[in-house]
């Protein structure tokens, strides 16, 4: 009997507390009484826990009673809002100005009353950590109603307008609402919030953040599934400051499936543009005599479009897989290309490439012939030139692009977060990154690729030093050669005719460098190939030389050939000055020693061969024949070649 009496006792209080909560909860046809919604807070703060177990469906059921009474006055104010709002032609766009005083005075009224009401339900919650402003500002929450309704007829129902598609209608429909409206609620709005405890917030970004959320009511999937979109449109919608909305763009990013979709169209994209730039006739070619070749401008270009497509992303992380997935692929494919353009000329003597087709502008038939003429001569050299200017012109761009403030965060990103770092680590063509989160990252995010490409650079250049070394060296030998032989003096002005194919060929090439090169690569070439040649005659045609086997003419046609050497390489050289001389020193002072006459021969025969300490020597000799760059030891071989040497 006692048990059923307890049992009654809870079933009576449970009916009194429902009876309770549904006398004070408010309907939406009623009016507001605040007080009321305050006994029914008090109820399902203190008697639902003091009088009724909690595990009990009671709680749920007065917790939703309280939370849909304030939600019923809230309609209940925001139906007064939008009926005032309507006499002004909401949701048209607003003319302020033209309206009625009676008709702005109650859109103002009911706009202040439904502030207040916010206002009141913030301190009636304020205890309460999952009551949050996730909606805005009550009033403007209001005035996007209509605005939804329209949107769903649009792009939620049958129409024409809904196409999944074409995601950047649903972007560009809401961007023209919000800027449609700017001004009603830059001028209008924001002067009604100056005077309530809201006037810190920007009317026309709260309402542009409420207009928003429309999109994430949409399935893209579809449309991702079959080609990519861009997202610009969509990242102007997040707030830093906004800790609880991250914006539509994470609506979309936040799925991975998208995300990686999105990555893999822009990758596919990317690679389809690369083929077509190293596929087409002009890739090699310099478009309208203007440096670098077609194909690095263009690549640029591309590398640039795909920086300015994911810079916008909020996220280090998505950033950093563009970089890798999409950024590097392509700097590192037109390194690979160039690379490989150059193993071809280095291991075959007649043709630039036949595995490679398209490479650095090089035809894929098999015409031995055409293919020989490639690498030789001028057309040969102007391959590898082309494959420098290429080379230099990306790695100076990654140098311009490394010191970015974009990239110069992505690298600080990447060095002070360690899941990113352990991506960084592995990739070849990226900088091993500090783990010091206090230390600012040594070098740029470009320079494991700016290295690569240096190398790349410095290997095409010995390969342009070899190639116009060997060329012409082969045309000199034959000069060489016929020196013994020949007999026939030669005036003071006459060049030799076996010497003129050398001294033409190097002229083309220098002249040829001098217009296809940027001018610290080409004075930089010139001085390792003057360098190389000086050497290699000096040695040849006198240093190795028997003693007293030249003879008074061949010794005046020596310096008379040492002198056309400078010569010919200040005439291709017109802009380098009295720099043309320098790697040609040593055979123009050994040229001078030979064809020295009477008392200045006698003075380097006993400058030379007397013991005198270094420092008077290089003085004297300096004097003798301007110049101290041969040793002691090389001048006294060059005099004892001379069949006049009494030493």
């Amino acid at each position: 009997m006692h048990r059923r009496l307890r049992e009654q006792e809870s079933v009576r209080a449970y009916v009194q507390v429902i009876h309770r909560a549904l006398q004070l909860r408010n309907q939406p046809e009623c009016p507001i009484i605040v007080s009321k919604y305050r006994a029914l807070q008090s109820l399902v703060r203190r008697d639902v826990t003091d009088e009724v177990d909690i595990s009990l469906r009671l709680v749920s059921f007065l917790e939703e009673t309280q939370g849909q009474t304030w939600l019923n006055m809230k309609a209940v104010l925001s139906s007064a809002f939008l009926a005032a709002s309507e006499n002004l032609h909401w949701p048209m766009q607003v003319d302020y100005s033209t309206a009625s005083s009676e008709h702005r005075k109650a859109f103002e009224d009911a706009f202040h009353l439904l502030l207040d009401f916010q206002e009141i339900g913030e301190k009636l919650h304020s205890d309460q950590d999952e009551y949050v402003r996730m909606d805005g500002l009550y009033p403007i929450q209001a005035l996007v109603q209509p605005l939804s309704q329209r949107f769903k007829y649009h792009f939620e129902g049958s129409r024409q307008t809904n196409k999944l598609d074409k995601p950047e209608w649903y972007f560009t429909h809401i961007l023209n609402v919000s800027h449609e409206h700017r001004i009603f609620f830059d001028d209008v709005i924001q002067r009604l919030l100056v005077s309530t405890k809201f006037s810190d917030i920007d009317a026309w970004r709260e309402f542009t953040r409420s207009l928003l959320p429309f999109l994430a009511r949409l399935a893209f999937d579809a449309s991702l599934r079959e080609d990519g979109f861009a997202l610009s449109a969509t990242l102007s919608g997040r707030y830093a400051d906004d800790t609880e909305w991250k914006g539509i763009s994470d609506v979309i990013l936040g799925r991975k499936e998208w995300f990686d979709r999105w990555v893999e169209g822009e990758k596919l994209d990317a690679w389809t543009i690369t083929d077509d730039i190293a596929e087409s006739e002009d890739a090699a070619s310099f478009h309208n005599d203007i440096r670098p070749t077609v194909s690095a401008r263009q690549l640029k270009s591309l590398v640039e479009q795909v920086t300015d497509r994911y810079s916008p992303l909020p996220n280090f992380t998505h950033r950093t897989r563009f970089l890798i997935d999409v950024q590097l692929p392509l700097l590192e494919g037109y390194h690979g290309r160039i690379s490989s353009s150059l193993d071809a000329f280095e291991s075959l003597s007649n043709t630039l490439v036949n595995a490679v087709p398209g490479a650095l502008g090089t035809p894929s038939n098999g015409d031995t012939w055409a293919r020989g003429r490639l690498t030789a001569g001028v057309e040969g050299i102007m391959r590898l030139c082309k494959a420098l200017v290429s080379a230099k012109y990306i790695s100076i761009a990654m140098e311009v692009w490394g010191e970015d403030l974009f990239f110069l965060e992505l690298w600080t990103e990447i060095n002070h977060k360690a899941s990113l770092r352990a991506r960084a680590e592995i990739h070849p063509s990226l900088p091993n990154p500090n783990n010091s989160s206090s230390d600012l990252p040594d070098g740029t995010i470009f320079e494991e690729l700016v290295q690569q490409y240096d190398k790349l650079v410095t290997r095409t250049e010995d390969m342009i030093v070899h190639q116009v070394c060997a060329e012409v060296e082969t045309a000199w030998k034959a000069h060489f050669t016929s020196q013994g032989s020949d007999s026939t003096p030669h005036s003071d002005v006459s060049i030799s005719p076996t010497l003129l194919p050398a001294l033409s060929m190097l002229s083309t090439h220098l002249s040829t460098l001098r217009r296809t090169l940027p001018r610290a690569s080409a004075n930089s070439v010139y001085r390792r190939i003057g360098s190389h040649l000086n050497t290699h005659i000096l040695q040849r045609a006198i240093l190795y030389r028997r003693s007293h086997e030249v003879t008074d003419a061949e010794r005046m046609a020596l310096q008379r050939e040492s002198e056309l050497w400078v010569e010919t390489c200040r005439l291709a050289l017109a802009d380098a000055g009295d720099r043309v001389e320098v790697p040609w020193r040593r055979l123009v002072q050994a040229g001078r020693i030979l064809g020295a006459e009477d008392q200045v021969w006698a003075e380097i025969l006993k400058v030379s061969f007397d013991d005198l300490d270094k420092e008077k020597w290089e003085h004297k000799i300096r004097n003798l024949i301007h110049g101290a760059d041969l040793s002691r030891e090389e001048v006294r071989m060059i005099a004892r070649t001379r069949e006049d040497c009494i030493l």
